[in-house]
């Protein structure tokens, strides 16, 4: 398995798909990589050259934000909309939408399982 940004990558898979496997890159964002790394998105990972792979570890890493400083970032995100209390960080603290969806009805696994009135008998 080639590893690129920390993460094990599937050997048996095209290129374009085992980049997906990294947090962050979606199917767009990596026949992106592939175009300006020069790879064919069908080529299979195995078949890569060690030349190829520095080329995209390159790239993730110059002009994207992948794995963890993408996860901190997101993290830190919904952390100043709580500090600042705006309607979105006030959702994000009561653990409900905050998107605007209806919660009368649904909405049960971001509220978690109900609280049952008499407990567990």
């Amino acid at each position: 398995m080639a590893r690129i940004a920390g993460v094990d990558i599937p050997n048996n898979k095209r290129i374009a798909t085992s980049l997906t496997y990294i947090y962050g890159i979606g199917t767009y964002r990596a026949q992106e990589i592939c175009t300006k790394a020069n790879i064919d998105p069908e080529t299979k990972t195995r078949d890569l050259t060690e030349e190829q792979t520095r080329g995209i570890i390159g790239i993730l890493d110059k002009e994207y934000q992948v794995e963890g400083t993408l996860r901190t970032e997101v993290a830190m995100n919904i952390q100043r909309l709580m500090d600042i209390g705006c309607y979105r960080g006030l959702r994000h603290r009561r653990k409900l939408p905050c998107r605007g969806q209806n919660t009368k009805n649904n909405a049960r696994t971001r509220k978690g399982p109900k609280g049952r009135p008499g407990g567990k008998k």
